[in-house]
């Protein structure tokens, strides 16, 4: 099959490396323009981009895809099949109904549920025992078209969102494959999904990595997973951001407020009251310094029990 690829993190790379691969011709791939990065902002490619140009293969930046010049060079490139992985922009309608086997998407969750743009984040937030990859037949609405192929997988209970994003996007690209295998050879049939099942991943906003020792100790251990390794879960102490990464459920309850630190556990960490049972800090990070465990960081902050974090 002739196939357009749109995509741009690193999370699309390895669907996009099995098709170079394969007996497919991908003949163009389109992706975000480049973006300032680094303290001297200067302009890098995408990852996507990074592997066509590797391969060869033609690269298109448009700033939206409502381009004229554009649209008429996609037409002409006459795809099969248009893929879509996490690209970053919505796709108009022209280009939806543009090949034979229209656009499909690879969505990491187990659609309908998840729909939106942090599936990852928001499964570990929600202490899901499982996720997977969807991939589905690309319509005008949010993640809401037709499911072709899905796969589950478990998610354990110290595995962070980017362990789980690295497991998801490998799992991908067989599924990619028996995808659009199955769509030639007409042997998938399209499943509607069933909008009474959805849930929502929005974005990851700023007030959603703060942590509120108010909640359960298990649900502040999964807000430090889902932020792992971006943004990063934090409080506040001293007035200073300091965040978290990696932290440990402790079975047992304080009479003390929320936020209190019940004990200094030498050479592992700190331990932190909760809602609900109590919370081991393992990893943190203050504002501008490097990861350290929470060890090291209670000798060089001079933290003690009884400090109350904010």
């Amino acid at each position: 099959m002739r196939i357009i690829f749109m995509g741009t993190p690193q999370f699309a790379t390895p669907s996009l490396n099995a098709l170079l691969k394969s007996q497919h011709q991908v003949v163009a791939v389109i992706t975000q323009p480049d973006r300032p990065k680094g303290r001297y902002l200067n302009l890098k490619p995408s990852s996507v981009k990074k592997v066509a140009l590797k391969h060869g293969i033609p690269v298109l930046q448009p700033p939206n895809l409502k381009n004229e010049d554009f649209k008429k060079t996609i037409i002409k490139l006459n795809p099969d099949i248009v893929v879509v992985v996490a690209f970053g922009q919505l796709i108009p309608p022209w280009l939806l109904s543009l090949s034979k086997h229209g656009c499909v998407n690879i969505h990491p969750s187990l659609l309908p549920k998840y729909r939106g743009a942090a599936p990852i984040q928001r499964a570990v937030i929600d202490g899901c025992a499982e996720t997977g990859i969807t991939i589905m037949l690309m319509d005008e609405g949010l993640d809401t078209g037709d499911i072709l192929l899905q796969k589950k997988v478990p998610v354990f209970s110290q595995e962070t969102a980017g362990e789980l994003h690295d497991k998801l996007a490998n799992l991908s690209p067989d599924l990619l494959l028996k995808t659009i295998q199955g769509l030639d050879s007409k042997t998938i049939k399209p499943i509607r999904q069933n909008d009474a099942e959805a849930s929502f991943a929005p974005k990851i906003e700023k007030n959603d990595a703060k942590i509120n020792w108010d909640n359960s100790a298990q649900e502040i251990k999964n807000l430090i997973r889902a932020l792992n390794p971006i943004p990063g879960a934090y409080f506040l102490f001293k007035n200073k951001r300091l965040k978290v990464f990696k932290s440990e459920e402790v079975g047992e309850e304080s009479l003390s407020p929320p936020g209190t630190i019940t004990e200094i556990k030498k050479g592992i960490g700190f331990k932190v009251c909760c809602g609900s049972n109590s919370l081991l800090i393992l990893h943190v990070q203050p504002e501008g310094k490097k990861i350290m465990t929470a060890s090291e960081f209670s000798r060089g902050y001079q933290i003690k029990k009884g400090d109350v974090l904010g």
